[in-house]
């Protein structure tokens, strides 16, 4: 189980932060209606190959932050703060999106579409300090540790996970049409339950730890 949970929790973090409607599965699906399958995979294996970096990074520099007690007390403060407001977020404020928006303009170009995909998942830094924030969250609760094998099921899980919502996005955006407002909405309420236990979670071992001393 220990070469597992790596795999399933950088599984399952990656599908919670890029199903929601953003910046890359939505230029991904409008290329997709635009250009067709193909050039939409092509712009999906561009993103891929900057995702694999940007969770390597992030495994690395959580390996130096684990080290350091302090860092991941105030880490875990202020996940505790992302985790409430993305909470809010989601069941009160999230607005419903439409197929066009947060599409950049490199959608009507006809460049490499491989290029463009890496361009794309590079302007798009929040996937760092999100797995940061996981993989360090996991460590401490004993489900991953920072050794080669384990951060490689963690990177592969994460890789697995985004190609899957990208593909379902590409596959079945132009169907879901008619019903992505209502998809949106329901995913929105999901999402924000999920964040709020999360952060009910951390709170407990906030206080936890202050209790003891730290």
């Amino acid at each position: 189980m220990q070469f597992f949970f790596p795999f399933l929790f950088g599984f399952l973090a990656a599908v919670i932060g890029i199903i929601p409607p953003g910046l890359i599965n939505l230029t991904a699906a409008k290329i997709s209606l635009i250009d067709g399958k193909n050039s939409a995979l092509k712009f999906v294996f561009g993103a891929l190959v900057v995702i694999f970096l940007q969770t390597y990074i992030s495994v690395f520099f959580a390996q130096y932050i684990n080290a350091h007690q302090g860092i991941v007390i105030l880490l875990r403060e202020i996940g505790l703060l992302i985790f409430i407001a993305l909470s809010i977020y989601f069941l009160k404020f999230a607005k419903k999106h439409s197929d066009n928006s947060q599409t950049p303009n490199v959608i009507k170009s006809k460049r490499n579409r491989f290029l463009v995909g890496m361009f794309v998942s590079s302007i798009n830094f929040f996937p760092i300090p999100y797995y940061v924030l996981i993989s360090i969250t996991l460590a401490s609760y004993k489900l991953f540790s920072f050794e080669l094998l384990q951060e490689f099921l963690f990177v592969f899980g994460v890789l697995l996970g985004s190609s899957m919502v990208f593909y379902i996005y590409v596959e079945f955006f132009n169907k879901m049409r008619n019903k992505a407002d209502y998809f949106i909405d329901n995913m929105n309420k999901i999402i924000g339950t999920i964040t709020g236990i999360v952060a009910l979670i951390t709170l407990i071992n906030l206080l936890k730890l202050y209790f003891n001393g730290r």
